[in-house]
């Protein structure tokens, strides 16, 4: 054995790994001259020339070693063994397929070799391919390797453009006009975040960005073609994990995943079942299939077994001592934690119980979401008073039309213990979400009261008042003024009362474009001005608001507090110690938003914070700062 590289032979191969820059030999640059993205472009030069029309050694050529077997005339199996053993890079194998006939066979581009090179460079990328496709691995190798260098390209472009500012609604359009296949990019992005340590920190903050916003479009777009379905098609799962995957699109979540563990639950119950009746009709049930048992008694069986492995096997509880929580509404959480509230437990519920033949319904119930389960004789004109309501969250009680209005403490209508359909599922999910983003407060981030208007924005678009809020949000974040006029201009064409608030928006935000398209340069502010002797912290500087706890780095600075006296007033500075005069600084804070902070509540942090709002160490102390 030759190094890393295998076998060697006489005239076939000399190294497939030179230890020296030999750029006569497939015509390759050293990639040890440069640094990892010179590598990068040399390791896709390789690919382009593994496949390229060269002259083939004929295999008489490779002249016999004395006392060394020909590495041509090893059984294929063995050479596809050594060309596929992982020590090989793509640059090894052009090299190995440009040396004769027979290895240039061995290496073609549907067979293992280019696969194992494709796999073990990218691994979390095997799951999208299923192993009865044909692919040409050789050109799937090519097609990634190019995206990964162009999200690499983009990804260090948003730093030159957006530095010190939001990024805008079409500074995505680059990522958006790219071709290739999506999931290319996204893993390339998904690499820049999994940099080791604390190295480019501007890139993995764009990289974050960029993720987050092409994977929440896509996700959109899936939730508005789901509900685009006929009203029979009622996957609740579905929906639920759609709305779970875009308030943490950064998260490996999917359908998939999510319903192999809820499978793998069903399998206990089913195993519980067998116990109490191994002919119960349930257990033949195959993956996939949607029977429903009719016989009360049959479906009792199943309930109760479900009772048994959910709440007394698995620990599964209602979450009364964290129940305001965002994660007791993600499906992926609640299986993870083994808690929710009661419409994810009601949802979990309810998957399984039809997996299992039980037709339970969803019930829309006032303050407590429940399920409802028929008692009644099929096709029989049925009231509220046949059906027995069962609450997930309460460990899979059973109760009648009275112990439910107890649970709520309040007598209501017969209309309220009605079943709903998936969008009306969907829309208190989302619901709950917006309130608990409401909750967040001026001391939070508002991601989720964003991506909770995002959702509700797009089941319901003619919501004025939602739509408002969202236009006030991005007002008051200081983000995306383009896009605040056109919301603005939706209301106005749906409800033209709104003609006062609209207005007002409107008016401050043409002066906010209008202020921004003034800008032709920084103006410079010199702490050792005298005038300036008060401001205690300097452009860069990691900070801690010490009463909202937000981590945030410091992009400018004022003396003392230049806004209006109307955002004076509404932010309530005049309670401040110092009030109004004092420094105020402008920081960007690590969800992303920009404030302007008051010096007293801001403290250095004492050690670096290990978060994307970070200062790169590559940017040159003479260059103007930028931050992340």
């Amino acid at each position: 054995m030759q190094g890393r590289c295998g076998p060697r032979v006489g005239g076939a191969i000399t190294r497939l790994a030179p230890k020296t820059s030999r750029r006569g030999q497939a015509g390759l640059p050293d990639p040890r001259a440069r640094g990892p993205r010179y590598a990068d472009k040399m390791a896709a030069a390789a690919v382009d020339s593994a496949m390229e029309v060269v002259p083939a050694l004929p295999e008489e050529a490779a002249p016999e070693v004395a006392g060394l077997s020909c590495l041509v005339n090893l059984p294929g199996e063995v050479l596809e063994y050594i060309l596929c053993c992982g020590s090989l890079t793509a640059a090894d194998i052009g090299r190995v397929s440009s040396t004769c006939r027979r290895l240039r066979e061995l290496c073609q581009s549907s067979g293992k070799v280019w696969k194992e090179q494709f796999r073990v460079r990218w691994p979390s990328l095997m799951k999208h391919y299923s192993p009865t496709d044909y692919v040409n691995w050789l050109e799937e190798y090519k097609v990634r390797q190019k995206a990964g260098l162009e999200a690499r390209k983009i990804v260090a472009s948003f730093s030159k453009r957006f530095f010190s500012e939001h990024v805008p609604c079409n500074g995505f359009s680059d990522i958006e006009n790219l071709e290739g296949p999506e999931i290319f990019f996204e893993d390339e992005l998904v690499c820049i975040l999994n940099m080791e340590g604390r190295k480019a920190l501007t890139w993995k903050y764009y990289a974050k960005k960029i993720l987050y916003y092409l994977r929440q479009q896509k996700i959109l777009n899936n939730l508005k073609a789901f509900l685009q379905q006929p009203d029979d098609y009622e996957s609740y799962l579905e929906g639920a994990v759609y709305i779970d995957q875009y308030c943490n699109p950064l998260s490996d979540i999917s359908l998939k995943d999510i319903q192999a563990q809820i499978d793998s639950i069903v399998e206990l119950v089913c195993k519980t079942l067998r116990g109490i009746n191994s002919r119960h009709p349930s257990l033949a049930f195959k993956a996939g299939e949607s029977s429903m048992i009719m016989e009360i008694e049959l479906q009792s069986q199943v309930l109760d077994a479900m009772n048994y492995v959910l709440y007394d096997q698995l620990k599964f509880k209602g979450n009364r001592m964290d129940y305001y929580n965002a994660l007791n509404l993600y499906m992926h959480q609640v299986l993870i934690r083994r808690t929710g509230i009661p419409i994810s437990m009601s949802l979990l519920y309810l998957t399984i119980a039809r997996q299992l033949g039980v037709p339970l319904e969803p019930v829309n119930f006032p303050s407590h979401f429940l399920l409802r389960w028929c008692q009644g004789a099929e096709g029989a004109t049925l009231d509220i008073f046949d059906y027995i309501y069962i609450d997930a969250f309460g460990k899979g009680k059973q109760l009648t039309v009275k112990e439910c209005e107890y649970l709520i403490g309040q007598h209501v209508t017969a209309a309220l213990y009605g079943v709903v359909n998936v969008k009306k599922v969907l829309q208190r999910m989302v619901g709950n979400l917006l309130s608990l983003g409401k909750r967040e407060g001026i001391d939070q981030s508002y991601q989720l009261l964003r991506d909770s208007l995002d959702l509700y924005l797009a089941m319901y678009p003619d919501q004025v008042q939602l739509l408002l809020l969202q236009a006030r949000l991005y007002f008051h974040l200081g983000i995306w003024p383009e896009k605040v006029l056109d919301i603005l201009q939706h209301i106005q064409t749906l409800d033209p009362g709104q003609h006062g608030a609209v207005g007002y928006l409107v008016q401050h935000t043409l002066e906010h474009i209008e202020r921004k398209k003034e800008e032709v340069g920084v103006e410079v502010k010199l702490r050792s001005d005298e005038k300036h002797r008060d401001v205690c912290y300097s452009i860069g500087l990691i900070m801690k608001h010490k009463r909202y706890g937000y981590n945030c780095v410091i992009y400018g600075w004022d003396p003392t507090c230049m806004m209006g006296h109307e955002w004076i007033r509404n932010m309530n500075v005049h309670s401040l110690p110092h009030g109004h005069h004092q420094p105020f600084y402008n920081v960007l804070v690590e969800d992303g938003s920009c404030r302007y902070a008051a010096q007293g509540p801001l403290l250095p942090q004492p050690e670096p914070y290990a978060s994307c709002c970070q200062l790169s160490s590559d940017w040159p102390l003479s260059m103007p700062i930028k931050f992340l």
